[in-house]
Protein backbone atom coordinates (compact mmCIF):
# COMPACT_ATOMS: atom_id res chain seq x y z
CA UNK A 1 0.00 0.00 0.00
CA UNK A 2 0.87 3.67 -0.32
CA UNK A 3 3.03 5.19 2.68
CA UNK A 4 0.67 6.69 5.85
CA UNK A 5 0.76 9.36 8.01
CA UNK A 6 -1.76 8.54 11.12
CA UNK A 7 -2.03 11.40 13.77
CA UNK A 8 -4.26 11.86 16.29
CA UNK A 9 -4.93 15.24 18.13
CA UNK A 10 -4.87 15.41 21.75
CA UNK A 11 -6.47 17.22 24.72
CA UNK A 12 -5.80 15.67 28.31
CA UNK A 13 -6.31 12.20 27.18
CA UNK A 14 -3.04 10.58 28.98
CA UNK A 15 -5.19 7.49 30.12
CA UNK A 16 -6.65 6.93 26.14
CA UNK A 17 -3.29 7.11 24.22
CA UNK A 18 -1.15 4.09 25.69
CA UNK A 19 -3.80 1.41 23.98
CA UNK A 20 -4.64 4.26 21.23
CA UNK A 21 -0.63 4.37 20.29
CA UNK A 22 -0.38 0.58 20.80
CA UNK A 23 -3.42 -0.64 18.67
CA UNK A 24 -1.98 1.92 15.89
CA UNK A 25 1.36 0.71 15.41
CA UNK A 26 0.01 -2.90 15.80
CA UNK A 27 -2.13 -2.17 12.71
CA UNK A 28 -0.01 0.01 10.29
CA UNK A 29 2.69 -2.53 11.08
CA UNK A 30 0.76 -5.40 9.55
CA UNK A 31 -0.36 -3.23 6.06
CA UNK A 32 2.15 -0.52 5.36
CA UNK A 33 5.58 -0.62 4.99
CA UNK A 34 6.28 2.91 4.99
CA UNK A 35 4.41 4.95 7.75
CA UNK A 36 4.55 7.43 10.45
CA UNK A 37 2.44 8.20 13.78
CA UNK A 38 1.88 11.53 14.98
CA UNK A 39 0.30 13.28 18.13
CA UNK A 40 -0.49 16.75 18.82
CA UNK A 41 -0.59 17.55 22.47
CA UNK A 42 -3.07 20.87 22.48
CA UNK A 43 -2.05 22.03 25.84
CA UNK A 44 -3.05 19.75 28.26
CA UNK A 45 -2.66 20.29 31.38
CA UNK A 46 -3.08 16.56 32.64
CA UNK A 47 0.23 14.46 31.86
CA UNK A 48 -0.47 13.49 28.77
CA UNK A 49 3.40 14.99 27.92
CA UNK A 50 4.68 12.59 29.84
CA UNK A 51 2.82 9.72 28.82
CA UNK A 52 3.41 10.88 25.13
CA UNK A 53 7.52 10.92 26.04
CA UNK A 54 7.21 7.13 27.36
CA UNK A 55 5.46 6.15 24.17
CA UNK A 56 7.92 7.49 21.83
CA UNK A 57 10.53 5.78 23.86
CA UNK A 58 9.13 2.84 23.30
CA UNK A 59 8.22 2.90 19.80
CA UNK A 60 10.85 4.53 18.50
CA UNK A 61 11.49 7.62 15.21
CA UNK A 62 8.30 6.60 13.83
CA UNK A 63 6.26 8.36 16.51
CA UNK A 64 6.33 11.81 16.52
CA UNK A 65 4.71 14.17 18.93
CA UNK A 66 3.99 18.20 17.82
CA UNK A 67 3.33 20.23 21.39
CA UNK A 68 1.11 23.24 21.58
CA UNK A 69 2.09 25.16 24.73
CA UNK A 70 -1.47 26.45 24.84
CA UNK A 71 -4.37 25.17 23.74
CA UNK A 72 -5.11 26.55 20.31
CA UNK A 73 -8.75 24.27 19.96
CA UNK A 74 -9.21 21.19 17.94
CA UNK A 75 -9.24 23.03 14.10
CA UNK A 76 -6.05 24.11 15.11
CA UNK A 77 -4.18 20.53 16.13
CA UNK A 78 -5.96 19.25 13.07
CA UNK A 79 -3.71 21.79 10.86
CA UNK A 80 -0.90 20.81 12.81
CA UNK A 81 -1.49 17.42 12.09
CA UNK A 82 -2.17 17.94 8.03
CA UNK A 83 0.82 20.29 7.72
CA UNK A 84 2.65 17.62 9.59
CA UNK A 85 2.14 15.00 7.68
CA UNK A 86 4.64 13.72 5.18
CA UNK A 87 3.26 10.75 3.84
CA UNK A 88 0.93 9.65 0.67
CA UNK A 89 -2.08 8.89 2.57
CA UNK A 90 -3.05 10.73 5.53
CA UNK A 91 -5.30 9.46 8.32
CA UNK A 92 -6.69 11.16 11.51
CA UNK A 93 -9.26 10.35 14.32
CA UNK A 94 -9.94 11.87 17.56
CA UNK A 95 -7.18 10.70 20.75
CA UNK A 96 -10.32 9.86 23.37
CA UNK A 97 -10.54 5.95 22.12
CA UNK A 98 -13.95 6.18 20.65
CA UNK A 99 -13.33 5.32 17.70
CA UNK A 100 -11.12 1.85 16.73
CA UNK A 101 -8.07 2.50 14.62
CA UNK A 102 -8.24 -1.47 13.99
CA UNK A 103 -11.06 -0.88 11.55
CA UNK A 104 -8.23 1.76 9.61
CA UNK A 105 -7.85 -1.00 6.97
CA UNK A 106 -11.40 -1.05 6.04
CA UNK A 107 -10.59 2.33 4.32
CA UNK A 108 -7.27 1.84 3.14
CA UNK A 109 -9.44 -0.73 0.91
CA UNK A 110 -11.62 2.09 -0.25
CA UNK A 111 -8.83 4.22 -1.31
CA UNK A 112 -8.84 3.17 -5.33
CA UNK A 113 -8.90 4.97 -8.40
CA UNK A 114 -9.64 8.73 -7.85
CA UNK A 115 -10.90 8.46 -4.52
CA UNK A 116 -9.30 10.78 -2.50
CA UNK A 117 -11.71 10.57 0.59
CA UNK A 118 -12.65 7.63 2.66
CA UNK A 119 -14.96 8.83 5.58
CA UNK A 120 -16.60 6.96 8.01
CA UNK A 121 -19.97 7.12 8.83
CA UNK A 122 -21.09 6.41 12.82
CA UNK A 123 -23.53 2.90 12.69
CA UNK A 124 -24.81 3.77 16.42
CA UNK A 125 -23.65 6.84 18.33
CA UNK A 126 -22.78 5.85 22.21
CA UNK A 127 -22.76 9.19 23.75
CA UNK A 128 -25.13 10.52 26.68
CA UNK A 129 -28.55 11.43 24.75
CA UNK A 130 -28.19 15.04 24.59
CA UNK A 131 -24.99 15.05 22.84
CA UNK A 132 -26.50 12.43 20.28
CA UNK A 133 -29.39 14.72 20.31
CA UNK A 134 -27.08 17.99 19.26
CA UNK A 135 -25.00 16.49 17.19
CA UNK A 136 -27.86 15.05 15.15
CA UNK A 137 -28.87 18.59 14.75
CA UNK A 138 -25.31 20.26 14.05
CA UNK A 139 -24.97 17.54 11.04
CA UNK A 140 -28.29 18.16 9.73
CA UNK A 141 -27.90 21.57 10.09
CA UNK A 142 -23.87 21.80 8.44
CA UNK A 143 -25.30 19.41 5.65
CA UNK A 144 -28.05 21.42 4.43
CA UNK A 145 -26.50 24.99 5.14
CA UNK A 146 -23.39 24.02 3.14
CA UNK A 147 -24.58 21.66 0.44
CA UNK A 148 -22.52 18.31 1.70
CA UNK A 149 -23.22 15.34 0.09
CA UNK A 150 -21.81 13.27 3.30
CA UNK A 151 -23.77 11.70 5.44
CA UNK A 152 -21.74 12.17 8.59
CA UNK A 153 -19.93 15.47 8.83
CA UNK A 154 -19.07 15.00 12.11
CA UNK A 155 -17.26 11.58 12.10
CA UNK A 156 -13.64 11.98 12.53
CA UNK A 157 -12.05 8.77 11.09
CA UNK A 158 -10.88 10.02 7.92
CA UNK A 159 -8.39 8.92 5.19
CA UNK A 160 -7.38 11.58 2.71
CA UNK A 161 -4.89 12.09 -0.14
CA UNK A 162 -2.01 14.34 0.75
CA UNK A 163 -1.81 15.73 -2.43
CA UNK A 164 -5.65 17.32 -2.02
CA UNK A 165 -4.67 19.00 1.19
CA UNK A 166 -2.29 20.58 -0.31
CA UNK A 167 -4.53 22.01 -3.25
CA UNK A 168 -7.09 23.58 0.14
CA UNK A 169 -6.53 25.59 2.39
CA UNK A 170 -7.83 25.41 6.15
CA UNK A 171 -8.72 28.33 8.53
CA UNK A 172 -10.94 27.07 10.99
CA UNK A 173 -9.64 26.77 14.73
CA UNK A 174 -12.76 25.32 16.47
CA UNK A 175 -14.84 21.73 15.55
CA UNK A 176 -15.54 23.75 12.32
CA UNK A 177 -13.04 22.72 10.74
CA UNK A 178 -14.94 19.32 10.05
CA UNK A 179 -17.19 20.85 7.72
CA UNK A 180 -14.28 22.81 6.32
CA UNK A 181 -12.70 19.64 5.44
CA UNK A 182 -15.30 18.19 3.75
CA UNK A 183 -16.46 21.05 1.68
CA UNK A 184 -13.48 22.27 0.17
CA UNK A 185 -12.18 18.14 -0.60
CA UNK A 186 -15.92 17.59 -2.12
CA UNK A 187 -14.74 20.92 -4.04
CA UNK A 188 -12.14 19.04 -5.58
CA UNK A 189 -14.39 16.50 -7.20
CA UNK A 190 -12.44 13.56 -6.08
CA UNK A 191 -14.08 10.21 -5.47
CA UNK A 192 -15.37 9.99 -2.42
CA UNK A 193 -16.15 6.84 -0.44
CA UNK A 194 -18.09 5.89 3.23
CA UNK A 195 -17.74 3.09 5.91
CA UNK A 196 -19.37 2.41 8.71
CA UNK A 197 -17.49 2.39 11.71
CA UNK A 198 -18.01 1.66 15.35
CA UNK A 199 -18.34 3.99 17.87
CA UNK A 200 -17.70 3.34 21.19
CA UNK A 201 -18.30 4.98 24.77
CA UNK A 202 -15.38 7.74 26.11
CA UNK A 203 -13.95 6.24 28.85
CA UNK A 204 -11.99 9.11 30.02
CA UNK A 205 -11.96 13.09 30.28
CA UNK A 206 -14.69 15.16 28.83
CA UNK A 207 -15.72 16.20 25.23
CA UNK A 208 -14.68 20.27 24.68
CA UNK A 209 -17.24 20.90 22.08
CA UNK A 210 -20.00 20.16 23.84
CA UNK A 211 -19.96 23.30 26.13
CA UNK A 212 -21.67 26.44 25.66
CA UNK A 213 -18.82 28.57 25.30
CA UNK A 214 -17.31 26.07 22.65
CA UNK A 215 -21.08 25.88 20.94
CA UNK A 216 -21.15 29.43 20.74
CA UNK A 217 -17.94 30.07 19.35
CA UNK A 218 -18.83 26.97 16.89
CA UNK A 219 -22.01 28.52 15.90
CA UNK A 220 -20.17 31.69 14.91
CA UNK A 221 -16.74 30.24 13.24
CA UNK A 222 -19.49 28.19 11.23
CA UNK A 223 -21.61 31.36 10.07
CA UNK A 224 -18.73 32.84 9.24
CA UNK A 225 -17.30 29.66 6.93
CA UNK A 226 -20.99 30.06 5.39
CA UNK A 227 -20.61 33.56 4.55
CA UNK A 228 -16.85 33.13 2.82
CA UNK A 229 -17.59 29.20 0.92
CA UNK A 230 -21.13 29.47 0.19
CA UNK A 231 -22.65 33.09 -0.36
CA UNK A 232 -19.42 35.05 -1.20
CA UNK A 233 -18.85 32.60 -4.13
CA UNK A 234 -22.43 32.74 -4.92
CA UNK A 235 -22.42 36.32 -5.27
CA UNK A 236 -19.09 36.71 -7.34
CA UNK A 237 -20.77 34.23 -9.71
CA UNK A 238 -24.01 35.98 -9.96
CA UNK A 239 -21.85 39.34 -10.66
CA UNK A 240 -19.72 37.35 -13.54
CA UNK A 241 -23.29 36.46 -15.19
CA UNK A 242 -23.71 38.90 -18.72
CA UNK A 243 -27.32 39.89 -19.06
CA UNK A 244 -28.30 39.62 -22.43
CA UNK A 245 -28.92 43.30 -24.29
CA UNK A 246 -32.78 42.45 -26.38
CA UNK A 247 -32.01 44.29 -29.91
CA UNK A 248 -34.39 46.92 -30.73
Amino acid sequence: MDSLSAFFPAYNDALSLPKLIETTFAVLSACAADFEVIVINDGSYDNTAEVLETLQQNFGPRMRIITHATNLGYGQALRSGFEAASKELVFYTDGDGQYDVGELPTLLARMRGNVGLVNGYKRERNDPWHRIWIGHAYNAFARRLFGIRLRDVDCDFRLIRRTLLREIRLSSTSGTICVELVRKLELTDCGVEEVGVHHYPRLHGRSQFFRVKSLARTTRQLLNLWWRLVLLPSIAREERVEIPIPLP
